[in-house]
C-alpha cells in the first residue's frame, strides 16, 4: 500500500485492496475514506467488499465518490467536514490520491497558507498548482 501523509490527520493513497484494509488498520488509521465512484474502473476492487473489510476490522467507513477530473464545490463542502469530525488519522483514497489530496486542500484553503499546502501536496507527490485560483478564490471567502 502506497501511503502519502499530507498532514497528522490524513493520509491518502492510490486505490487500495481489500488485503491492503487490515494493513491501514495495523497501522493505526481509524477511519478510511472513499473518493472512488464504484466501478470507475475495470481492474477496482468492489466498494462494498473493502466497505465490509473495514468494518470487520473496526474502523469507520465513509463513502464520498468524486468524479475523476471534476471536483465540484459541493464535494469539498462534503469532505471538509468530515477533517474536523471523523475519526483520526485518516486514510483517504482514489485512483491515485489526486482527487483526495484536491479535497484537502480545497477544504482547507479557507484557514491555511495556500503556498504551505501546494507545496504539502507537491512533497506527497501531487502538483495541486492547477487548483492554485480556485484556492485563492476559497481564501478570499475567510470572513464569509
Amino acid at each position: 500500500m502506497e501511503l502519502h501523509k499530507l498532514d497528522d490527520t490524513l493520509t491518502v493513497a492510490p486505490q487500495i485492496s481489500v488485503a491492503d484494509v487490515a494493513e491501514a488498520a495495523r497501522a493505526g488509521f481509524r477511519t478510511l475514506v472513499s473518493n472512488r465512484p464504484d466501478g470507475e474502473g475495470a481492474d477496482q476492487p468492489a466498494t462494498d467488499a473493502i466497505a465490509e473489510a473495514a468494518r470487520e476490522q473496526g474502523l469507520e467507513w465513509i463513502y464520498l465518490p468524486v468524479q475523476s477530473g471534476n471536483v465540484t464545490d459541493e464535494d469539498v463542502e462534503r469532505f471538509a467536514p468530515l477533517l474536523e469530525q471523523a475519526d483520526k488519522p485518516i486514510l483517504a483514497f482514489c485512483r491515485t490520491g489526486t482527487r483526495c489530496s484536491t479535497l484537502w486542500a480545497l477544504s482547507r484553503a479557507r484557514r491555511d497558507n495556500i503556498d504551505q499546502l501546494l507545496n504539502t501536496a507537491r512533497s506527497a507527490g501531487y502538483d495541486l498548482e492547477a487548483q492554485r485560483e480556485r484556492m485563492a478564490s476559497l481564501a478570499s471567502r475567510r470572513d464569509a
